[in-house]
């Protein structure tokens, strides 16, 4: 998976096109990742201990890593992969060439 916690992405398909957020978490297994503000979903929860609130929360849901693209720049872009002379495998943006974080 291309795609790492804590990078910046857009939403390309889906309810929640155009939207932006940071990714939270990510689940490579599944191909999916969770991103902050981008398909939540209404959870009633009971409140399981006394200093606990139960109540009605927005929760975000995972959506598949082919529906988001990473954002460098300022501009969305497709990631790739470029080996150094040194041996190190580094993460490119493949719209500007440029290495990723």
């Amino acid at each position: 998976m291309k795609l790492k916690k804590g990078d910046t992405v857009v939403v390309i398909a889906g309810k929640d096109k155009g939207k932006e957020g940071e990714i939270a978490q990510v689940f490579p297994a599944d191909n999916k990742v969770i991103v902050s503000g981008v398909n939540t979903a209404t959870k009633h929860q009971k409140a399981r201990s006394a200093n606990q609130q139960g109540g009605i929360i927005d929760r975000d849901m995972p959506i598949d890593a082919s529906n988001v693209m990473l954002v460098h720049k300022g501009t969305p872009t497709r990631v790739g992969y470029q080996i150094n002379a040194d041996g190190t495998k580094v993460r490119i943006a493949k719209r500007s060439g440029e290495v990723i974080g």
